[in-house]
């Protein structure tokens, strides 16, 4: 098992009254500690506003940032936890997110869902569709990026978006680049994961509810002929919600995630904002619970 690390960017409201060049400067550091320190990947959320309720502080814009964070770290995996379908035309995400794999090195993973905050959506101009109708356009947003990561042109008649020859070039690095779909929804994303992902990453599931979990998974991978081996899952912690995996000390947790096969954790660090030690901690605690630290060399 791997450790993933969420940057810091304001979106949980960390970032309330800072100037914005020190919250970008923090968010630099963190970045470059967790590419110093064996973090495995570093990720960010793709929101406009800060959570639970909108205020008027900081959130740095996702693709900008993830970019900027690239070309600073070395050897971190970067990607989004995850980005919305609905948000942008999904064949400029495929141009961006391959062009973000060539700035990298081939470090880019191209994580998204189905998006469902409504406010944000309202207040930036965006309709809010229906949750079947955000389902189909992740699933319009997974075929066209599966064309347009491979060869040749990209051509694709969806329900809410097409492609008509669409260029790519240059194609990605990574052959394949890693699609990661985020979601708990049984029915209709993880079978939309199954068909399309190298990875499901699910939200807070704690270990208890995983376990339950992953035979329905393995179901969704065997209703269409797929080794449930091959899909990979990973595990989106929020250490800095007292509601969802706090509960358990962090090496605890850790392990029960290792024992049941987890790919890697993305962890939400309360207060690394303001210093570097939960960032020590958690990868003390990835040590402990057998997780797999990458070389800082």
């Amino acid at each position: 098992m791997k450790l993933g690390l969420i940057v810091p960017q304001g979106w949980t409201g960390e970032y309330d009254g800072w100037a914005a060049d020190d919250a970008w400067q923090r968010t630099l550091h963190v970045a470059q500690q967790a590419d110093a320190q064996g973090i495995e990947s570093i990720w960010l959320f793709d929101h406009f506003h800060t959570t639970p309720e909108p205020t008027d502080e900081i959130t740095f814009e996702s693709f900008t940032t993830l970019t900027a964070l690239g070309v600073a770290t070395r050897r971190v995996r970067l990607g989004h936890i995850v980005s919305c379908a609905g948000f942008r035309n999904p064949a400029l995400v495929a141009k961006m997110i391959t062009t973000m794999d060539v700035i990298t090195g081939g470090r880019m993973e191209l994580g998204v869902g189905a998006g469902w905050k409504e406010e944000e959506w309202r207040a930036y101009g965006y309709a809010f569709p229906s949750a079947r109708d955000r389902l189909r356009q992740l699933e319009d947003a997974l075929e066209i990026a599966r064309r347009m990561f491979g060869p040749g042109r990209a051509s694709y008649g969806g329900t809410f978006s097409s492609v008509d020859g669409a260029i790519n070039e240059p194609k990605p690095l990574q052959r394949p680049l890693p699609i990661m779909v985020g979601g708990n929804g049984r029915e209709v994303t993880w079978r939309l994961a199954a068909r399309y992902a190298d990875e499901l990453n699910v939200d807070a599931m704690n270990p208890a509810d995983l376990r339950e979990a992953l035979p329905v998974l393995a179901q969704r991978c065997e209703e269409i002929g797929r080794d449930p081996s091959t899909l990979r899952v990973s595990v989106h912690i929020w250490r800095k919600d007292p509601e969802r995996n706090q509960r358990e000390p962090l090496p605890e947790l850790l392990e029960q995630y290792r024992e049941l096969g987890v790919s890697r954790v993305m962890a939400l660090l309360p207060g690394i904002e303001r210093d570097d030690q939960p960032l020590h901690e958690y990868v003390e605690a990835g040590r402990a619970a057998g997780a797999v630290a990458a070389s800082a060399g």
